[in-house]
């Protein structure tokens, strides 16, 4: 004779575990929906900066002190002057979303070592910038810095580097318009002489991610 008690017992154990089942799939796959929304929205507000192009407007930089540059597209400047280093780049923003920079380190001589694993400065070598910069996606804009201080050694370093118009590399820490997404992007300005005197064009070397994993490594 069948034991109806045992039978409804197993029947709803076994219900149980289906509906567990089913539970366990489902969570699995909202988790999956939710990050791919998730990479969607901030693959929608993330910058990447490259050089602006030479068909670009000039933008026009100014430092504290009122000092003024225009700087043509695809170009930067690197100047000298009485008790000041004056950098500025022409930027270009070819990512989705606004651009909005922290920060700045120089390599006063950027030299390429042929199959030399080149990693990014870490961020406590980077410097402020005294005010927010913005580069709204697909526009162009512009980053700058200088050395005030003819005592340290980040102003003597400049200085020669300029006056030797030997390239110089300037690393630009950026993120999203929330502060996330952060990259460091390592720029290139290059002096060339031209009938209106000496002209440093812009270049861009290397992106790295820093809240997010580098592509790179496998």
């Amino acid at each position: 004779m069948a034991d109806w008690v045992t039978i409804s017992a197993l029947a709803s154990a076994g219900g149980t575990l289906v509906l567990a089942g089913v539970t366990v799939a489902s969570v699995r796959s909202a988790n999956r929906a939710a990050r791919v929304a998730e990479q969607s929205l901030l693959a929608g507000q993330r910058p990447l900066l490259v050089p602006s192009r030479t068909e670009d407007p000039a933008v026009k930089a100014g430092f504290q002190d009122d000092v003024w540059f225009s700087v043509p597209g695809g170009q930067g400047i690197a100047r000298a002057t009485d008790g000041v280093d004056y950098f500025v780049i022409s930027v270009r923003n070819v990512g989705t979303g606004i651009a909005v920079l922290h920060g700045w380190h120089l390599l006063p001589e950027l030299v390429f070592e042929p199959g030399e694993h080149v990693v990014a400065p870490p961020l406590e070598d980077f410097t402020t910038l005294t005010r927010d910069l913005y580069v709204a996606p697909g526009d162009v804009g512009f980053w700058q810095g200088s050395f005030r201080d003819p005592a340290s050694d980040g102003y003597r370093e400049a200085r020669r580097a300029i006056e030797a118009q030997q390239r110089i590399g300037v690393d630009i820490l950026y993120g999203d318009f929330e502060g996330g997404q952060r990259v460091i992007s390592r720029f290139m300005l290059t002096p060339r002489e031209t009938e209106e005197g000496v002209r440093w064009y812009a270049g861009v070397g290397r992106h790295w991610n820093v809240d997010r994993p580098d592509p790179r490594v496998r």
